[in-house]
């Protein structure tokens, strides 16, 4: 089901949800800074907040983040300039709105799809960069131990890695024969004795991007330590969500654990909605139900409710 927003003409790609004080914030991808979105019900009207953070110099917001630490709000994102294409970026503010100040690089490279957790052994940044060094080459995650939150250790996990051919972002993408893979957009929650790691895979514009996920039943707080299991039918290809009837291009997701139920919060595409050259811009905000137990997640998706 599609989100409610107050406002015409805007999309709502790579949608996090946050909630705080009562309120509900969403952050989303967008050319000149981060746009931002409130609510005061997950199903009642968003009001759209404009920009919430941007940087000098620096173009193409994408895939923002955000965690409340020590009474401050932490926003990380990627952007980029003439020189540096999806850097990833961390600021500081005072309110889940901002404005958010202090702009620090985390990585020198190419590096996507933050999200940033806290365990009892400290803040954990789960995000993508490209591994070529590897049979399926191409985007995949890893995940960081942060020293604080605006310091990366810097010695980053290699997690989940594309293993099929669905998870194929393009083939032959640079003419070297070779088939760019890409595993991206990580989303970690727990449930009970469980670990989710929840993942986008694939190309947008593909028939087979899809959401997946892997899972670990552990204790183990140090989330550099945990090895997770991709989930699979036998060793198929199973997706949580993929293209159905309704709508295409249902990827990039975060996960609220709302009034004891839990949803996804994605972004998906109308078929005859917007012109296909437009389909990196025209993802909007949907939801579905989640359901979540003993290392399996499934979900449960309609047209017009929840």
């Amino acid at each position: 089901m599609k989100l409610k927003f107050d406002v015409a003409g805007k999309h709502q790609p790579d949608p996090f949800i946050f909630e705080d004080g009562g309120k509900l914030y969403l952050y989303v991808t967008a050319k000149r800074g981060v746009e931002a979105y409130s609510a005061d019900d997950l199903f009642s009207m968003w009001h759209y907040e404009g920009i919430v953070a941007s940087f000098a110099g620096r173009r193409d917001y994408w895939a923002p983040s955000i965690i409340k630490y020590g009474g401050k709000y932490y926003l990380y994102v990627s952007s980029s300039t003439d020189e540096e294409f999806q850097y990833m970026h961390a600021a500081v503010a005072d309110s889940p709105l901002g404005p958010f100040t202090h702009e620090t690089c985390f990585y020198k490279r190419f590096s996507i799809d933050s999200h940033v957790v806290k365990t009892a052994q400290g803040l954990f940044l789960w995000y993508a960069e490209d591994n070529v060094d590897c049979s399926r080459i191409g985007t995949r995650i890893f995940v960081d131990k942060l020293l604080d939150p605006m310091t990366p250790a810097n010695a980053p996990k290699e997690v989940i890695v594309p293993t099929m051919d669905e998870e194929i972002f393009k083939r032959d993408r640079f003419g070297d024969g070779k088939d760019w893979h890409t595993v991206e957009g990580a989303f970690w929650f727990c449930e009970g004795d469980w670990q989710y790691l929840m993942y986008s895979a694939g190309c947008y514009d593909n028939d087979s991007y899809h959401i997946g996920y892997a899972a670990a039943r552990t204790g183990e707080q140090d989330l550099t330590r945990v090895d997770f299991i991709k989930h699979t039918k036998g060793g198929a290809f199973d997706p949580v969500m993929i293209k159905n009837d309704f709508e295409e291009g249902s990827g990039h997701h975060s996960v609220i654990k709302y009034k004891g139920q839990y949803y996804a919060v994605y972004h998906g595409r109308d078929y005859a909605s917007d012109a296909r050259e437009d389909f990196a811009e025209a993802r909007t905000a949907r939801v579905c139900k989640l359901h979540v137990q003993d290392g399996i997640i499934t979900a449960e998706r309609y047209a017009d409710r929840v």
